[in-house]
C-alpha cells in the first residue's frame, strides 16, 4: 500500500508547520516540544524557525542522547547560532539567552532537590523568555526555616513559581507570604499515595491561599511561560 500524501500543505519536510507569526501574536516565538520527535525533526524545525526570523529557539523535553544527536546535526549546518543543552532541565537552546526586559524578577522556589529538574525547566525557560530569574532551591516546608530565610527575597519578586511534589504544601505557604502572583507546579515526586503528582496537584488546586494558580504536573515550562507573561505586562503593552 502506498503511503498517504501528508505533505500536501507547506510543511517542514512533511512533518511540521512552523509558526513564524507567533512572536508577534504572543510576545514569544514557537517552542519545540522535543519528546516524541526525532533529532532530525528537532533540528529541521529549529532551522526553519531561525530562517523564518526567530532570534533563538527553545526545545523542551529533550533527553541527553537525543540532544547529542541534535547538536551534531546543528553543527553540520554551520550556523552562527550556538547550540547549548541543559541536561537537568532537558532543555536545548539554539542561540544566546536574551537580555532581561521584564518588569521585575521571576522567583523560582523549589521544595526539594528531587524537584530540581522541573524547577530548572521553569528557571531556564523564564530566562530564555527574557526574565531576570532568581532561584531558591531546597526550601520545602519540612524545614520551613529555610523558606523563612528567603522570605524577603520572595516578597520582592514580581511573580513566584513554586515547585513541589509530595503533598505540595509549598505553594500554599508561599501564597500566604507574598503579594505577587504564585504559579504552583506539582511534581511527580513522592511515594505511592502521591499518585505520580496527583496528590500535589489536588492540594495546590485546593489551596486556601489567594493568588495561587496551578499548572499541570511537572510542567515547569508552562509555569515559566505564564510567569513571563505576567512579568512583561507593562514592558510589552
Amino acid at each position: 500500500m502506498a503511503s498517504p500524501d501528508c505533505a500536501a500543505s507547506p510543511t517542514t519536510e512533511g512533518f511540521a508547520r512552523p509558526d513564524f507569526d507567533r512572536a508577534r501574536r504572543q510576545g514569544a516565538g514557537e517552542v519545540i516540544y522535543g519528546e516524541g520527535k526525532t533529532a532530525e525533526q528537532i533540528d529541521a524545525i529549529a532551522a526553519a524557525l531561525v530562517e523564518g526570523g526567530q532570534a533563538r529557539v527553545l526545545a523542551t523535553r529533550v533527553d541527553a542522547a537525543k540532544a547529542a544527536a541534535v547538536g551534531e546535526l546543528w553543527a553540520e549546518r554551520g550556523t552562527e547560532l550556538p547550540f547549548l543543552y541543559h541536561k537537568s532541565a532537558r532543555l536545548a537552546v539554539f542561540g544566546d539567552m536574551p537580555v532581561p526586559d521584564g518588569d521585575g524578577v521571576v522567583a523560582v522556589a523549589c521544595a526539594g532537590t528531587s524537584d530540581l529538574p522541573v524547577a530548572e525547566e521553569a528557571a531556564l525557560t523564564a530566562q530564555f523568555l527574557g526574565n531576570e530569574v532568581r532561584c531558591f532551591y531546597d526550601v520545602g516546608v519540612a524545614g520551613i526555616h529555610r523558606l523563612l530565610d528567603v522570605a524577603d527575597e520572595l516578597r520582592g519578586a514580581r511573580v513566584v513559581v513554586a515547585v513541589a511534589g509530595m503533598e505540595g504544601a509549598l505553594a500554599s505557604v508561599v501564597g500566604g507570604m507574598v503579594a505577587a502572583p504564585v504559579i504552583a507546579v506539582p511534581t511527580s515526586v513522592g511515594y505511592g499515595a502521591s499518585f505520580g503528582g496527583v496528590t500535589a496537584l489536588l492540594a495546590m488546586l485546593n489551596s486556601c491561599a489567594s493568588g495561587v494558580s496551578v499548572v499541570n504536573i511537572d510542567n515547569g515550562f508552562g509555569a515559566a511561560f505564564q510567569a513571563s507573561a505576567i512579568n512583561h505586562l507593562n514592558s510589552r503593552s
